[in-house]
């Protein structure tokens, strides 16, 4: 079994480096990245070097308008390749560009795609060498993912929402637009995408839909206890593996749901996120969604007691040199409370648990396991791992006891899905 780190300092070694590509499931894919004209095209820039940054080959393919935005030469320096921009090029032994790149493809993304291009995609229209590619591509073994992006007017047009609800019962993959800012000075739906949102989409769109159909809720992020109106009892978790979990869960087809104590945290894409303080307030939010969850992930650090009576006003120290008389109360266990539901009791919610524990791990993991009365149960060593990027993890249930090295915590995220993803199919 690897071995599980051992509680140190709070700061830590420092940690380990991982290659970026490490993280993604776009390693070694081969994307053909294909601009049509729109000042998104910045944008596909950004998206080029993001792709190649995860490990992706990117072939870039460009219209003659999208070369009025963003020149073929700063794409081919942040592809490493040579741009295609006409179905006339030369350099095809064959003189056919858009039957060798569709065929070299495991997918074609357009971004941006106007209006006008996806209407030529929607009839079949193939008048230059990004729109023949498209026609041309086997469309059993090469997806088309489209980004729309044009003016809010032209995206409300009733003309353009007909074509992408046409292109989509044609298999293509239409993306949401953003909303916002646009460069004609209006503010509205339309935008494309930014690049992050394009990676996460496109990492998602390879990743195995092991938990589709599922709803996973998932709890992240210390809570605050208040003692008086500017002093509080808290913990150092940052949240970012239960943030991690989330989109890991997102990626792999489920409906998220995601309770966030105090975390500076962006939300995953495709996460429903409820905001909290409190352990009381986690509880609260944490009730309703357990009714509708087939999967609960208690993965925040939630504080075992709180001030019975938090005072009003900011406790002041005199010269007494007296101490504040603090009395605590227990809270709710939200995980045991949730696993005795009667909801998981029948098997309809899968519960898993999380210890952060500074010694002993495996044996205090397990006793935690039992007395919560959960079937899996993960646990950490937590000043090893508090606001770190990287962590290690144990994983027991009634018969086995799994440990998961040393990795990033996007990586062991995707690892714990697959793990549940078993466990619930079997």
């Amino acid at each position: 079994m690897s071995q599980i780190p051992q509680a140190g300092s709070l700061a830590g070694p420092p940690p380990p480096q991982f290659p970026p590509h490490s993280l993604s499931n776009l390693l070694g894919k081969h994307i053909v990245l294909g601009l049509s004209g729109g000042i998104a095209c910045y944008k596909a820039a950004e998206l080029c070097r993001a792709l190649v940054k995860a490990g992706a080959a990117v072939q870039v393919v460009m219209t003659e308008a999208a070369a009025q935005f963003i020149t073929p030469v700063t794409m081919q320096a942040l592809s490493g390749r040579p741009v295609y921009t006409s179905q006339w090029d030369a350099r095809e032994g064959n003189n056919m560009s858009h039957i060798n790149l569709s065929r070299e493809a495991d997918a074609i993304v357009v971004a941006p795609a106007s209006a006008d291009f996806m209407a030529k995609l929607l009839h079949g229209r193939a008048d230059e060498l990004l729109s023949l590619m498209c026609l041309a591509r086997p469309m059993a073994q090469v997806p088309l993912i489209v980004a729309p992006a044009m003016n809010r007017e032209m995206w409300a047009n009733p003309a353009t929402q007909r074509n992408v609800a046409q292109l989509k019962a044609d298999g293509i993959h239409v993306l949401d637009v953003g909303q916002g800012d646009q460069a004609c000075g209006e503010t509205g739906d339309g935008r494309m995408l930014e690049a992050d949102e394009l990676l996460e989409e496109l990492e998602a769109f390879f990743t195995p839909k092991r938990l589709a159909g599922q709803h996973v809720l998932v709890t992240a992020g210390p809570t605050y206890e208040a003692l008086d109106p500017v002093r509080g009892i808290t913990n150092l978790s940052s949240g970012k593996m239960g943030f991690a979990i989330a989109q890991a869960a997102w990626r792999a087809g489920a409906q998220v749901s995601l309770v966030a104590g105090p975390v500076g945290l962006a939300t995953p894409r495709g996460v429903q996120r409820v905001n909290v303080q409190s352990a009381e307030q986690m509880w609260q939010a944490v009730q309703p969604l357990a009714q509708v969850a087939t999967v609960f992930i208690a993965a925040a650090a939630v504080a075992d007691w709180r001030q019975a009576q938090v005072a009003t006003q900011k406790v002041k120290k005199d010269a007494s040199g007296a101490t504040p008389d603090l009395h605590f109360v227990e809270n709710t266990d939200i995980l045991a409370s949730v696993a005795r539901s009667g909801r998981a009791q029948s098997g309809a919610l899968f519960c898993v648990g999380f210890a952060a524990e500074s010694h002993d791990l495996q044996a205090h993991a397990q006793a935690k396991r039992l007395r919560k009365g959960v079937p899996l149960l993960v646990g950490n060593i937590g000043p090893a791992t508090f606001g770190r990027d990287d962590n290690a993890l144990l994983l027991l249930d009634e018969h086995t006891c799994e440990a998961l090295p040393q990795a990033p915590k996007t990586v062991l995220a995707a690892q714990l899905i697959d793990r549940i993803a078993q466990r619930l199919n079997s």
